[in-house]
Parts: C-alpha cells; structure tokens; sequence
C-alpha cells in the first residue's frame, strides 16, 4: 500500500489533484465552446496538426465521430510531422492544436498550411501559436493553461470535438452527441471518486500492482480502441518512466507474436494487456479470444479491459480516465515523480543547440 506521506513527497507537482479534477476539463470545455471561434468556412476535409496529448486528442475525435450520425462522412487526418501532405489544398480546414503553443513541429507545418489557406482554426493556451493566429486574423480558441500537455486531454479532446459539431451544426441538431458527452460526463465524475481511493479496491491501483517491476504490452482493435492503446503506452512512458509496448489486432497477428519466445530470460518481464470493446469486429474478438489461449499456454499473465458506457465516446474516455489513473499509481511504486519528463527535456536543450528556422 502506498502511504500518503510518500506520495505527496514523489508527487511535488500534485498530478493527484490534476487527475482528480479531470472531469472539470470537459465542463470547462463545453462553456468554452459556447463562444468559440470557428472555421470562415465550411471546410470538405480537416486537417489537424499535433504531437502527443494534442494529437492525441484528434485521434480521439476521428475515432469517436465514426459512430455519430451527421459526422461519418467527415474525413479527418491526424498530421505529426514537420510537413502537411501534398493532397492538402484550400478546400481542407487546418486545426493546428498545441497546448503550450510552442509545439515545434506543429508551428511549422502551420507555416506551411498558412501558404495554402486561411481557413484554419488554433486551439492552444498561448505561446507561439497564440501569436501567429492574432497576427494572421486566424479563428483563435483559448483553453485554461498550467498543466502537462498530457494532462489536458479532456481540453484538447472536447474542443476539437464541439469545434468540428459546431461547424457542421450537430451539436444544435444531435440529440446522440449531447446525450454521449452528458454519459461520458458522468463516469469520469463516478471514476473520479474511485480511482482517487488509495487501496485494493480501487482498480487502477490494482492494475499497477500487477505492472509493479513488469513491461506492459497492450494488444487493441486497429479501430475502435488504437488511440486507447496508444495514450496507455505514453501514460507509462511519461508518468510511471516504464518501458510499454504494444500493437493492433489484426496486424500483430501476422508479426509480433511470433516474437513471445526469445529472450527466454526476458519473458517473465512482460504482462499483457487486452483493451476490447463490444463493437470490435467478430474475427477480431475471436483473435483475442485465440491469443488469451496461446499468451496464457506459454505461461503469460494476460488481463483485459473494456470501458463502462452505452456510447463508444463514454466508454472511451472511462478507459482513458482508468489508464491515466493506473500511469500515476505505477509512478509512485517506481518512486518517480509522475510529471516532469527530464529526458524529453534533455533531447530539446540537444535540438535547441542547432537552432531551427522553421517558423
């Protein structure tokens, strides 16, 4: 059992709180959105420059919109790099989202997408970005500054979200997307209370007592829960300072299983980690069903999770939530302080050295 004492002296920054108080992100966001600025407009397609919690959240965004009527039809790239593709032209709307505003990559290919076209929209807490949107007239939303990027997804996933139902007027007209928002609303406030519980009975704990001195490897559907596993595998990464791997069904069926043999001596390391959800393909529940039998016959310790909720929204961000609270108690077993990220620090003072004109 972790003891309180202990963990407000690794947790100096007080993630605890930020964690606690993450459903408040998304009603922030929804009286955010009630003033927002929107595209000039309509756009055919949209483009949305990130990296990390940003990206992250506009994958969020096309996964979800895929179940939501009105919205199907819509054609959403994520885009992390420091280029726009080519096929973009002036008929894509372009949402350049960085919570810092400082996000080298994104500033430069929304110098890029500014040669292009005006018709874009950025989602930010000031910075940089902030700064070219005022001087090029851009649709400018401002969200609540002082977190980790990563700490803010409940802002960057809802205001994409009701920037792009706002613009296609859903949100006035989709009685699906309000009664989603109000049912993912209400678990991450029920997880709230749960998680924020130190003892056994509390399931993110739970799971990062299984994770204690292990390597997670997280398996999903390549559809519906991709980002899941993605934001898990980060969460590890940059709270818990955990090695994490994983990979998409179907795809590492064809691959990464055949890799569960060698290093013999490594293997008792690894714990698997299935993240499904209802609305997975059938061949694809029959896969992990299959997998369950052949990880479980070489002697591996397999757990699987699906989110709590009618929608695929609420059932979404409940995993979200529970993974984020797991990342944070694996931290404080691992004795690191869950929110500075000295390495990630280390490699810009190394990129700051060569100085970049890219923006």
């Amino acid at each position: 059992m972790i003891e309180i004492d202990k963990l407000s002296s690794l947790d100096r920054s007080n993630m605890f709180s930020v964690l606690e108080n993450f459903p408040n992100q998304v009603q922030e966001t929804l009286d955010i959105a009630k003033e927002m600025q929107l595209f000039p407009v309509v756009p055919k397609n949209i483009l949305i420059l990130g990296m990390g919690g940003s990206a992250i959240g506009g994958d969020f965004v096309r996964s979800y919109l895929q179940s939501v009527d009105g919205l199907q039809g819509i054609n959403i790239q994520i885009n992390r790099s420091y280029s726009i593709p080519k096929f973009v032209d002036s008929s894509w709307g372009i949402i350049a989202s960085s919570y810092s505003g400082n996000t080298e990559e994104t500033l430069t290919c929304l110098t890029a997408a500014l040669e292009i076209t005006q018709n874009i929209v950025c989602i930010t807490t000031g910075g940089k970005l902030e700064q070219i949107a005022k001087d090029n007239k851009l649709s400018l939303v401002n969200i609540p500054d002082g977190l980790q990027p990563r700490c803010a997804i409940g802002y960057s996933f809802f205001s994409i979200l009701m920037l792009i139902a706002k613009t296609y007027n859903i949100d006035a007209t989709n009685k699906q997307l309000a009664l989603d928002i109000n049912e993912a609303l209400n678990l991450l406030q029920k997880g709230s209370v749960i998680y924020s519980q130190i003892d056994e009975n509390n399931p993110a704990y739970r799971l990062a007592s299984k994770l204690k001195g292990k390597i997670p490897t997280v398996y999903s559907s390549s559809e519906l829960t991709d980002v899941v596993n993605l934001r898990w595998r980060g969460q590890f990464q940059e709270n818990a300072k955990n090695l994490a791997f994983g990979g998409f069904l179907p795809e590492a069926n064809h691959n990464d299983i055949c890799g569960w043999v060698m290093p013999d001596d490594l293997q008792y390391r690894f714990v698997i980690l299935f993240i499904t959800d209802e609305l997975d393909n059938t061949r694809v529940k029959l896969r992990f069903s299959a997998l369950r039998t052949i990880y479980e016959s070489l002697g591996k310790e397999v757990h699987e999770f699906s989110g709590k909720g009618k929608s695929l929204l609420a059932r979404t961000m409940d995993l979200i939530y529970f993974g984020d609270w797991a990342s944070y108690y694996l931290a404080m077993m691992n004795e690191q302080d869950p929110t500075p990220i000295p390495l990630i620090a280390q490699l810009k003072k190394h990129l700051e050295a060569e100085s970049f004109h890219g923006f």
